[in-house]
């Protein structure tokens, strides 16, 4: 026996209007020792179809007042519901989709608190509750298999929740599959805040913290292979290098690099070399001195040949053309005509140059420099167009010494590591992520087999700082190479293991493309116009009913929507305690203006 609560009084289409009996004003009914709730907007209801049950979701309700009746001086108004197929029990179990459509006269039922949590639950493969159904308060087992193996959306305004359920979505996925993972997937979370140092997701046997800092000295390196850092389009990332021009001259400094390599000393030959062309010329360039005594000024433990440099200048007369250096008061000697006093002056002073433990990034301004000098005199490279990147090498130099390591091991790489960005400039904030998208992506893509049997999970958290398409603080052509990279992992990533996961309080200014490629969302409150009407261009499966809700969702609430979840559902995510959650809470005034 089930409780009876109306009859279908019209069926228009796919929405279907039903005549409400008098018990169905209730909030809450017991019948068998069972409970049903009553009915509201959202709440799922059954309709007896012959052998079926087509089950309905609530979306409206109102007092039809053209059906009324007199009964002395009181007036009895007919309450009809306006609900909306989405599925059907068949053999007690429940499909999605529209097959069956109810008829007038078929009779509606609750549902058991069962049945509505097998509605939720018909594909989850193990218990993976990170929440309870807001309305019903009913935990439900979320199929973790399908949700990973997708990209993930989880947008909200500050304060509504956002970090708590990305945190709990993972805390509790390691929870139960840590050991099982073990070295078939790798987890790299991109923490702009720091929110995720501490003890939160993993334990510190499965987890990394490297803590990236160029406000002073002491953060952690994130370490770059060689032959990845030595590459065109690496150096292009780290430092906005043009693509017709500055380019083309780093493909120029790499292939010199690669052509010598193996022979010991190359570098210094390299150097040795380009000083005597150039201060030995007949034909002397001042363009290419000044490069050079720019050059000197970038090297090590080079002063007294910065000395000697400055003391270089042109000189010209009836036989003779050439740079010369002054000796002593109206003395001189000629460079050119004097190969013993050049040796004596550059040649021995370049020798003792220590070039042995060069990092990377010394060693790319003393190449780009070298190169420029060599286009310089050969005429195949215009200085004006260089110029830029050589700036940029030489103001970014510093800071990216202090977070990236150059190196021929990259060491071990456990489960989960977590890259805080929260102590670095904003300009390294914007194009190390980049990097390091790259860097795991390329990486995985060519270790990977086909099919995949092992996978990787880019989460970025903030995801607005790196994909918005409203930064004026970059050129167009870099804003479009930084947002396809992205597009081409997210469209193309999951065919390789790829999976990434972005969180946002602002969707809008994240690329339409991107979020239109992710698979599942978590949408927590938003207010902004501009956010709900993305979110309701791109998600196909999100319905008016929940759409509306978005704005008025309590804290720590969201909307769950996606391929992996047919039917939207509004959960409450449960908090995690203090130690194990986000280090996002918000400052409470009343203890920090206490008396």
């Amino acid at each position: 026996m089930t409780i009876t609560i109306g009859e279908v009084i019209a069926v228009i289409g796919v929405e279907v209007s039903i005549r409400a009996f008098e018990n169905s004003n209730l909030e809450t009914h017991f019948h068998s020792g069972k409970r049903y709730k009553g009915i509201s907007i959202r709440e799922f209801i059954a309709i007896e179809h012959g052998f079926r049950e087509v089950i309905c979701t609530i979306e409206g309700e109102y007092l039809d007042e053209r059906n009324t009746e007199q009964d002395g001086a009181n007036k009895n108004y007919i309450r009809k519901l306006k609900a909306r197929p989405i599925g059907y029990f068949e053999d007690d179990t429940f499909k999605d989709g529209i097959k069956f459509l109810p008829k007038i006269g078929d009779t509606a039922r609750l549902l058991s608190e069962g049945q509505v949590s097998s509605i939720f639950e018909r594909r989850a493969a193990e218990k993976y509750i990170i929440g309870k159904l807001l309305k019903e308060d009913l935990p439900v087992s979320l199929p973790w298999d399908r949700i990973f193996n997708s990209h993930l959306g989880i947008f909200g305004n500050t304060g509504s929740g956002k970090s708590n359920t990305l945190t709990k979505l993972y805390t509790v996925l390691f929870d139960n599959k840590i050991k099982a993972i073990g070295n078939r997937s790798k987890f790299v979370f991109l923490d702009f805040n720091g929110e995720y140092t501490g003890g939160q997701l993993a334990d510190p046997e499965h987890k990394c913290v490297i803590r990236l800092k160029t406000r002073g000295d002491g953060g952690d390196k994130f370490t770059l292979l060689k032959n990845e850092f030595w590459d065109a389009e690496t150096l292009g990332i780290l430092f906005q290098a043009t693509a017709n021009t500055q380019r083309p001259f780093l493909r120029r400094v790499i292939a010199g690099r690669k052509k010598f390599i193996d022979v010991q000393g190359s570098l210094g030959r390299y150097i040795s070399a380009t000083f005597k062309r150039v201060l030995t010329s007949q034909a002397p360039n001042t363009e290419a001195l000044e490069l050079l005594k720019l050059l000197a000024r970038s090297m090590p433990n080079c002063d007294d040949l910065i000395k000697s440099l400055d003391q270089v200048n042109l000189r010209s007369g009836p036989n003779v053309n050439s740079f010369h250096v002054v000796l002593q008061a109206n003395n001189w000697g000629y460079l050119a005509n004097d190969a013993n006093y050049y040796e004596n002056e550059f040649g021995s002073k370049i020798d003792d140059l220590n070039l042995e433990n060069v990092s990377g990034f010394d060693e790319l301004q003393i190449r780009t420099n070298l190169q420029i000098i060599r286009d310089v005199l050969s005429g195949s490279a215009q200085y004006e167009h260089i110029q830029p990147l050589l700036r940029r090498i030489d103001a970014f130099k510093e800071d990216f010494s202090k977070v990236i390591l150059v190196s021929d091991d990259a060491g071990e790489q456990p489960v989960v590591t977590v890259i805080s960005l929260r102590e670095c400039k904003q300009d390294i904030k914007k194009i190390l992520p980049i990097l390091m998208a790259k860097h795991y992506y390329e990486q995985h893509k060519d270790e990977v087999a086909s099919p995949p049997m092992t996978t990787l999970h880019l989460v970025i958290d903030e995801a607005h700082n790196i994909l918005s398409q409203q930064s004026n603080r970059e050129t167009e052509s870099w804003k479009d190479y930084r947002l396809e990279l992205f597009e081409e992992i997210i469209k193309e990533g999951r065919k390789f293991g790829i999976f990434i996961t972005l969180a946002s309080q602002r969707p809008a200014d994240i690329s339409p493309t991107i979020v239109s490629q992710l698979h599942n969302y978590f949408i927590h409150r938003l207010v902004n116009d501009r956010d709900l009407a993305l979110l309701e261009n791109t998600i196909s499966t999100l319905d008016s009913v929940s759409r509306s809700q978005i704005p008025t969702l309590p804290q720590g609430a969201c909307v769950v929507t996606g391929t992996t979840f047919e039917i939207p559902m509004l959960m409450q995510i449960d908090k995690l305690p203090n130690e194990r959650g986000p280090d996002s809470s918000d400052v409470n005034l009343g203890d920090i203006w206490q008396e």
